[in-house]
């Protein structure tokens, strides 16, 4: 097994739409794949997919080993990027020694892994019994790894090819809860007098709300709610306003189109622009192309009630953002943290917010969620919690963490690390279906996920394809 077979699977799953909740197509795929190298293939009714390999001759009393993948992947863009995720081929382009996506997700989350399974069970590797399970929906709240039922699977060693950082083994993972919070306002006339203007923030960064939360990285929503909450009482009135995307993906984002009284519109514009000189000057390390627009839009008919605006306004601008807690046990692991992910505007008056928050104390993590509720109920608005899913405690006596360690030594002469990380894995949800499962995660180096110019290291790539094969030849 190589690198370029495993490199030219995944090129071919770019060809195919998959955005969660709609892996449709990427499951008749997978069914169509094993089909055409005649191995047994099962799928259930929320699209979860197991593909089988047999033992090859002599090693059909090794123990079965599960390789395990998503088969979702987020789906972001940038602003004015013409792509269609429900028919487009993800475009990439080979820079430097990395695969990259300029303009929009890669899908390397979860694709490589998937591609990684894919070359396992045709690359004619001696093996035992190789179980290749792809879960959907593990982006947006992990439903495929919930809906798994008893004996979909049947080893009880699992691998799991989600992680982005080669060099790394991960033996546990933070749980997650969602929070939403949903404004009712009033349409006003907007008052005579004023003119209207379009505020954004964007070309932040952003990335993955687990891995890179204490990067210390711009939120979009967060510094649009800001600048609007220093405009209180000066004559703002706000008309719509939209930031962010995926609760797991920190907002690159935002903007706002407000109406200003005449008299003071001159004196906003100089404000935004010396807050956004402020503000990329805070940001100048962590977000150096983040951009900050002020121009002036076409008359708004009706604002939100002036009320729910000061409401709003205030509470993105208060509710908390980042890492709430570090580890006292695990040195340089995020315990807890919380998302401020989107805004939206609904119908009938609506305004949502999205938000998510991870622990790997699930006290913790409820208290997180509560601080948000809090935050959110002070101002109005009406919270809910959903998705919430179980964090992966380590086992630092696993047998497969034992010959993983060994194994990577072997064949690259030094120790990997072995850590937990603080973004969502499925294993946590795997052991409560099965709990006497083995589990470790490892994959290659990522960076970027979950925004556009997501990239994959090649050469990370071929250690990890190298270190896979290893592992499943001689375990």
């Amino acid at each position: 097994m190589t690198s370029e077979e495993v490199l030219s699977i995944f090129k071919e799953i770019t060809k195919i739409p998959r955005e969660s909740g709609h892996e449709e197509k990427i499951v008749a795929w997978l069914q169509s794949f094993a089909a055409a190298h005649a191995l047994e293939c099962h799928t259930d009714a929320a699209g979860n997919a197991v593909i089988v390999k047999e033992a090859s001759e002599g090693k059909e009393n090794v123990p079965t080993i599960v390789l395990q993948s998503h088969s979702d992947m987020v789906c972001e863009k940038n602003a004015g990027v013409d792509h269609d995720f429900s028919r487009d081929p993800i475009k990439y382009e080979i820079r430097d020694g990395w695969m990259v996506a300029p303009d929009t997700t890669l899908g390397a989350d979860c694709g490589i892994g998937m591609a990684a399974q894919l070359a396992v069970l045709t690359s004619g590797l001696s093996t035992g019994r190789i179980e290749a399970l792809f879960t959907v929906a593990e982006e947006t709240g992990l439903d495929g790894a919930k809906a798994l039922q008893p004996g979909f699977i049947t080893g009880r060693t699992l691998i799991n090819l989600d992680s982005e950082d080669e060099g790394e083994l991960f033996i546990g993972c933070a749980g997650g809860l969602d929070t939403t919070a949903v404004f009712q306002y009033f349409q006003s006339e907007t008052p005579r007098d004023t003119a209207c203007f379009r505020l954004r923030v964007y070309n932040a960064l952003g990335g993955h709300s687990g891995d890179d939360i204490d990067k210390g990285r711009a939120n979009a929503v967060q510094l649009l709610s800001r600048f609007l909450y220093s405009q209180e009482g000066k004559g703002m009135h706000l008309c719509r306003i939209d930031g962010g995307n995926k609760r797991n993906a920190i907002a690159r984002e935002a903007e706002a189109v407000v109406a200003v009284d005449k008299e003071g519109a001159a004196s906003m514009q100089a404000e935004f622009l010396a807050f956004a000189a402020d503000v990329s000057a805070e940001y100048g390390v962590t977000d150096p192309d983040l951009k900050f627009e002020c121009t002036g839009t076409d008359p708004c008919g009706t604002c939100i009630d002036d009320a729910t605006a000061q409401a709003l306004v205030r509470a993105l601008f208060a509710a908390p953002h980042g890492v709430l807690a570090m580890s006292a046990d695990i040195s340089g692991l995020v315990e807890t943290s919380t998302n401020l992910a989107s805004v939206k505007m609904l119908p009938d008056n609506k305004v949502r917010i999205g938000t998510s928050q991870r622990s790997s104390v699930i006290s913790e993590m409820r208290a997180a969620a509560a601080r948000v509720e809090a935050c959110f109920r002070l101002a109005g608005a009406e919270v809910t919690h959903e998705a919430e899913y179980p964090g992966w405690k380590p086992d630092t006596h696993s047998a497969l963490l034992e010959k993983c360690v060994a194994s990577y030594q072997r064949l690259f002469g030094n120790r990997p690390v072995v850590r937990a990380i603080h973004a969502g894995l499925e294993c946590g949800l795997f052991l409560e279906k099965y709990p006497d499962l083995d589990m470790i995660s490892f994959g290659p180096t990522l960076r970027g996920v979950h925004a556009p110019g997501e990239r994959l290291d090649l050469a990370s790539l071929d250690k990890f394809v190298k270190f896979l094969e290893d592992v499943v030849v001689n375990w």
